[in-house]
């Protein structure tokens, strides 16, 4: 096989110019090397910018057209992809020195700090990520300086959680996760509480994530007037867990919202009162309501299920009974409708995500570390989120439909 990478007669002499030099051994000489010679690079590349700044170089004073001058160095450490580098950045006597080639309050040349936020995203702690960066790139970067570097994401951060929303979603799914966080010398179990929303067209976005005490209606209350605050007008269908006065929450800011409670929390609920041997019989007799065709069907399937076990199980049907209304809703759409709302999977789904690159930070010291964490996973999640269902064109129709009054042609444009 021929070979694929040829030097020219120039290119050979200056490597072996720089073999001759360094006198490498190994590859890791070889990156010492390589190290070595951007500092310089970016020492030489520093020093034109000053000669370009001023019109004349280092000790060429006839040539000097200008009242400033040089005044020396101040040391300057960046961080490179090779490892740290030490650079004397060219000051003028003005002070008017702008250099390009390493801004001045920059420290890091390298990618370095995406990796760390992509290594946080993805649930190292700050420790983990401090042994890697010295591991591998010989950076020497505190567990607080990693902490510090994935602080620059939190304006981004309370930016995002902040801004403007569509007037209208096609379904909004709510459910809260619980993480533990240090709060005056204690650890407290908060509540994050998560909205993931499906636009007109398809598209799915997380509405935001609200850091409070234990799930309640009324902290929901307020997370539900600040989605309205940020511009949604109209919200068509609202699929949630059985979290008691949720759907009162729901109604005094989106009253035209219709509300599913999710069956698959419901399916829970109830089989935890039934002993393991009728379990299976039971379940059975619950796939006749939430299968059903029609909601007359389930309601004879709940008639049923109520004569058969209504006695031996009070709780487990009155809980079908008392909340029949938001548990029958999705019976009346059409399959491709039924499948998304029936049930928070995809609200679930994406706090098993939170869960899973959080898992090794078991206690956030604050708030502000938590939500710092939980942003950074959340965009790591949804970088998989890339356009709509593929049968969208066919349940976007049979929306228009269900809401003509409040889907308009101009809300789809």
């Amino acid at each position: 096989m021929a070979r694929t990478r040829k030097l020219s007669p120039e290119r050979k002499a200056f490597i072996n110019g720089l073999i001759e030099h360094y006198h490498p051994e190994d590859a890791q000489d070889v990156q010492e090397m390589l190290k070595d010679l951007l500092g310089d690079t970016l020492q030489g590349m520093l020093e034109a910018e000053m000669d370009e700044k001023l019109g004349y170089s280092k000790y060429d004073y006839k040539n000097k057209e200008t009242d400033d001058s040089r005044n020396g160095y101040s040391k300057k450490t960046v961080v490179s992809s090779l490892g740290e580098i030490n650079l004397d950045i060219p000051r003028d006597r003005k002070g008017e020195f702008e250099p390009q080639a390493i801004k001045k309050n920059q420290t890091d040349i390298s990618n370095i700090e995406d990796q760390v936020l992509s290594m946080y995203a993805k649930g190292m702690t700050t420790r983990d990520i401090s042994t890697h960066l010295r591991d591998v790139y010989g950076v020497e970067a505190s567990a607080e300086m990693i902490s510090h570097m994935t602080d620059r994401i939190l304006p981004i951060a309370k930016e995002w959680q902040n801004r403007p929303l569509e007037r209208k979603y096609a379904i909004v799914f709510m459910d809260a996760i619980h993480f533990h966080v240090r709060e005056d010398n204690q650890t407290i179990k908060k509540a994050v509480y998560v909205a993931i929303g499906i636009k007109l067209n398809g598209n799915k976005e997380v509405l935001g994530m609200w850091i409070g005490g234990n799930e309640s209606a009324k902290y929901w209350l307020g997370v539900l007037n600040e989605i309205k605050n940020r511009g949604v007008e109209d919200i068509m269908i609202v699929s949630v867990d059985g979290l008691t006065g949720f759907g009162e929450a729901i109604g005094a800011v989106f009253p035209k919202a219709e509300i599913q409670r999710c069956i698959v929390h419901q399916i829970r609920y109830t089989a935890k009162f039934v002993n393991y041997k009728d379990l299976k019989p039971f379940v059975k007799d619950l796939k006749a309501i939430y299968q059903a065709p029609s909601e007359d069907s389930a309601l004879s399937g709940l008639d049923e299920l109520e004569e058969k076990w209504g006695k031996k199980y009070p709780s487990s049907v009155s809980s079908w009974r008392n909340n029949w209304p938001q548990l029958s809703t999705f019976l009346k759409y059409p399959e491709e409708i039924r499948k998304i709302i029936y049930t928070t999977n995809s609200i679930e789904n994406f706090n098993r995500g939170l869960r899973k690159v959080t898992k090794a930070k078991s206690i956030f010291p604050s708030d502000d570390a938590l939500f710092k964490s939980i942003y950074l996973a959340m965009i790591d999640i949804t970088k998989k989120w890339t356009g709509a269902p593929w049968n969208w064109g066919q349940t976007l129709n049979q929306l228009c439909i269900y809401f003509e009054d409040r889907i308009t042609p101009a809300d789809l444009e």
